[in-house]
């Protein structure tokens, strides 16, 4: 029999009447069936967290980092508890599973760290006449209610890029995780409860996104970070009045390979960020760029690296590629490549399916104006391209309504600079794959991919406002 879990509101635990029945992406089996907020819930969350903000604001900088730490260390005791969770919720292979939970760990040590550099500056005012002996005291102070709003895909590390700064700074925060993925979200809340954050300023409330409605009405609620789909984030900023808005929205990232790389080593890494995760991250490597000399050397590589990929349970140690999220996003997927075949791709490797699991796909051929091109597909599934020509390339990565992350492959500084201020992303790794992201790194992107950066430093940046006190010595 499936567990039961109830939400946490404000730090009680609270049932409701109406589930969320979460059932494993794999095979179906029951995983739990979980507390669904309602409005009501979601406005009495709002009134505890609008409360708690008079103590938060006035945390001193050791508590926001001993609260962190210790929800580090409760996290890192737990590890494999968490890992078990995300594999039977999501079917994240569970070897995934365990680092995902270790950077979820690093984040909130980040967040000890940067809950003592939220620091401000000296300015000298005496700029003009009239100013003499005047300075101004600039610091940064919280402001108020956040709600996050997290994703199935990295339903932990991604939760805690929302709460881990919000708690280093001061702010309240109100999370509705993905509702297939809210279990790992309350074991979450569960090991924050024990810790010594005042209640209310977490509550962690899955449920539907209408339900959700206050969290985008409410005045009191001053900054929405979401983590999800390009037309819910953008709707989310069109609704939410004159609330901040962090967005962070998706891709279909682009990745070079120029024909001075090491060839064997950019292979491995883009197998690596095309196929791992089952290609469910934002980031994953989907456009491929191939010098026209390496090409050829570059498909045969790829493929053998490709047929090594292990299909399969993800709780089985050996599973490197577990099923994708849920049949609809399957279906999508095979669709796309059906439709780019009838337009004149060819499949270089995979294209077929096992229940929810898509074996590791390249398709050749492709054109721009092709879903698999323009679209984020979201699945173990990359397309190849041929270039000549470095700065038209670059252009080609361009060509996107995207804007997250891009990778080049490349030793040639020259190029390298080309590619940091000409490629349209929030962030360009050289002699690495779109993929990568160090945690206390500015991550975001551009253009459709969203607004607002994430990682600590930057996720407190936008949850704090500049004040300036400004001083007349005379």
């Amino acid at each position: 029999m499936a567990k039961s879990y109830k939400m946490y509101l404000a730090g009680q635990w609270r049932d409701s009447k109406k589930k969320i029945k979460v059932l494993s992406s794999y095979d179906d089996h029951p995983v739990g069936n979980v507390a669904a907020a309602g409005p009501d819930d979601y406005t009495e969350a709002i009134d505890a967290a609008e409360k708690v903000f008079s103590v938060t604001r006035e945390l001193p900088c050791y508590v926001r980092e001993r609260i962190c730490r210790q929800v580090a260390d409760g996290l890192e005791k737990g590890k494999e508890k968490f890992a078990q969770t995300m594999a039977h919720e999501m079917g994240k292979t569970i070897r995934d599973a365990r680092l995902e939970v270790g950077r979820a760990v690093n984040c909130f040590r980040v967040a000890a760290e940067e809950a003592k550099r939220i620091g401000g500056e000296i300015v000298d005012l005496d700029w003009t006449t009239g100013s003499e002996e005047r300075v101004g005291l600039v610091r940064r102070f919280p402001v108020g209610v956040v709600a996050g709003i997290s994703p199935f895909n990295y339903p932990l590390n991604l939760m805690a890029h929302k709460v881990a700064p919000a708690i280093a700074c001061g702010c309240p925060i109100i999370v509705k995780p993905a509702s297939k993925t809210p279990i790992i979200a309350l074991q979450l809340a569960e090991l924050i409860d024990a810790t010594e954050l005042p209640k209310g300023a977490l509550s962690v409330l899955p449920g539907s996104s209408a339900d959700a409605r206050p969290l985008i009405d409410d005045d009191r609620v001053k900054l929405i970070t979401f983590t999800g789909s390009p037309e819910v984030g953008w709707w989310i900023k069109a609704n939410a009045g004159r609330k901040k808005t962090v967005l962070e929205l998706g891709g279909n990232a682009g990745v070079a390979v120029a024909d001075d790389a090491d060839l064997d080593y950019a292979v491995s890494r883009i197998a690596t960020g095309a196929f791992g995760h089952a290609g469910q991250s934002c980031i994953s490597v989907q456009r491929i760029f191939v010098h026209e000399k390496i090409y050829d050397a570059f498909v045969t590589k790829i493929r053998a690296a490709m047929k090594k990929i292990r299909m399969g349970d993800p709780l089985d140690e050996t599973t490197d590629l577990g099923p994708m999220v849920d049949t609809e996003s399957i279906d999508r997927t095979m669709l796309w490549i059906k439709e780019a075949i009838a337009s004149g791709a060819w499949v270089l490797a995979g294209g077929k399916r096992t229940g929810r699991i898509l074996e590791p796909t390249l398709l050749g051929d492709v054109k721009p104006s092709m879903k698999v091109c323009n679209r984020e597909v979201f699945a173990p599934l990359a397309v190849v391209f041929k270039y000549s020509d470095f700065k038209a390339m670059v252009g080609e990565i361009n060509n996107s309504d995207y804007g997250l992350q891009a990778g080049i492959f490349t030793n040639r500084l020259k190029d390298i600079f080309y590619a940091f201020k000409h490629v349209d992303t929030g962030g360009v790794m050289i002699n690495d794959i779109s993929t990568y992201r160090a945690d206390h790194m500015p991550y975001g992107g551009v253009k459709k991919s969203g607004m607002g950066r994430e990682g600590i430093k930057y996720a407190i940046e936008d949850m704090t406002e500049i004040k300036i006190l400004g001083l007349n010595l005379k």
